[in-house]
């Protein structure tokens, strides 16, 4: 297959090295040193179990990338209105669009930016990974997990074409029958783990071994659950505990990639995280107290009346 990534830093080009280490003829959107270095070398793919080289093509015109039978979007939130274009000209020449994007409501702006419905698979992927030099990505824990799915539910060929290619390359893949579901339950604990981590300056660990600590990180989790209920989403009986569990289990050394933004002064996805579940529960009716006060705090935009109900 040929696939397209747009977007080639530590979930794009982790996710397009192994696809072209399994023999998949992948192009990379890039610009700049890191450009260069794809072109000159390929992706050089680092994980805790050894290092590879794969060769990719690169460009930085959306109109060099080709046609495609898959295109992977793969950056931050704040960056979607910057690969849209090329998203959009690769779907009407024949490709799936799958994000693998933080957030809940990343389908609904690539249709607004102008991609075609129809074309948009759900997504979202479990990993720790950056870009750590021009032309190098490294992933830091054994978790490489892809879920995949139709955005009205139930499982399609195209769905599980790209979900074999990925568990055949060495990733765990697999396709969901309500992705919404699967969606929901990662952005609770991603929105949540961001917005205390972001408020405290903090990695989880010290804020896990506190009781304050712990309190808040619960707040933030059953606002976010309780916000997908009243939405309509399936999550099960005991959603939240489970998650809770989940941060248990975590390193303590761990910092989301809102926190590593704040420390680097630069954008963030805070709107499209503790902003997007205090909107869509203010739309829904569902108080949010705990990530109005992290979407204030940490510089987010928010809502305006007007498209939050009021």
């Amino acid at each position: 297959m040929r696939i397209a990534i747009l977007g080639a830093g530590g979930v794009g080009g982790y996710y397009g090295g192994l696809l072209a280490r399994a023999g998949h003829d992948v192009v990379m959107l890039a610009r700049g040193p890191h450009l260069d270095a794809l072109r000159r070398r390929g992706i050089e793919v680092r994980t805790p179990e050894g290092a590879f080289t794969a060769p990719v093509q690169a460009t930085d015109a959306p109109e060099a990338l080709g046609r495609a039978d898959y295109a992977v979007v793969a950056v931050k939130n704040y960056s979607l209105p910057e690969v849209a274009p090329a998203a959009r000209a690769l779907a009407e020449d024949g490709a799936v669009v799958l994000p693998l994007l933080n957030g809940v409501e990343v389908v609904e702006r690539l249709v607004k930016l102008g991609v075609p419905a129809d074309s948009v698979l759900g997504g979202l992927t479990a990993i720790s990974a950056a870009r750590v030099g021009p032309g190098v990505v490294e992933r830091y824990s054994t978790l490489q997990r892809v879920v995949v799915g139709e955005v009205a539910g139930g499982v399609s060929e195209r769905a599980e074409r790209i979900a074999s290619a990925l568990r055949q390359a060495g990733a765990e893949a697999l396709v969901s029958g309500d992705i919404a579901v699967e969606v929901w339950r990662k952005f609770a604990f991603i929105a949540s783990m961001a917005a205390a981590c972001g408020l405290a300056r903090s990695p989880i660990g010290p804020l896990w071994e506190t009781a304050p600590g712990r309190l808040l990180i619960g707040r933030l989790v059953r606002e976010a659950v309780a916000v997908a209920r009243a939405r309509g989403v399936a999550l099960p009986e005991g959603e939240e505990e489970s998650i809770l569990r989940f941060f248990g289990t975590l390193p303590p050394d761990m910092k989301p990639s809102l926190l590593l933004d704040v420390e680097a002064g630069g954008p963030t996805e805070i709107d499209d995280l503790s902003g997007a579940v205090s909107r869509l529960g203010r739309l829904s009716g569902v108080e949010t107290p705990v990530h109005d006060t992290a979407t204030a705090a940490l510089g987010g935009r928010g809502w305006d009346e007007a498209e939050a109900g009021g």
